[in-house]
């Protein structure tokens, strides 16, 4: 006996997804995927880093590349370290700064938003408000005295 039975018919490929939405909305698709996956790795990274700060040792390069965009943002910086605990009116930063043409709502703006991206990345503020002085935090003054000292024994 002869075995005469057709071949199971296995159906037709199916269309990728590339295909069903487009290839250009599926490429955006995949980059949304993406960069929810590196914020949720940035978010477990900074969970961490807060959790393990105490046993890091910061440096001032380091601080200053994380809340610093530009030179103007390091002088600000820079001049809250020589004022001191008192602090430093804004007023007298944008005039000691008088060649970036800054003027004092700049000054408060620049130090809002370092610390903003101090703040997101390790826990910690640069700079405080004292009445309306501005100073560096605890934090930054360690940093700040370390590389001071540092430079200061070699």
């Amino acid at each position: 006996m002869e075995n005469t039975t057709k071949p199971i018919a296995t159906g037709r490929k199916k269309r990728s997804q590339e295909a069903k939405v487009g290839r250009i909305k599926y490429t955006l698709q995949q980059i949304k995927e993406i960069r929810r996956d590196i914020a949720e790795v940035k978010l477990m990274q900074r969970t961490i880093f807060r959790g393990l700060k105490d046993y890091f040792h910061f440096e001032k390069p380091f601080i200053e590349k994380i809340s610093c965009v530009d030179q103007v943002d390091v002088d600000i910086l820079q001049l809250l370290y020589e004022a001191g605990s008192g602090g430093i009116l804004p007023k007298d930063v944008a005039s000691k700064l008088a060649e970036y043409k800054i003027t004092r709502h700049h000054v408060s703006r620049r130090l809002l938003r370092m610390n903003k991206r101090l703040e997101k990345e390790l826990g910690q503020g640069v700079a405080e408000k004292r009445g309306h002085h501005w100073a560096l935090t605890g934090f930054a003054v360690e940093v700040w005295g370390e590389t001071e000292k540092e430079v200061g024994t070699e």
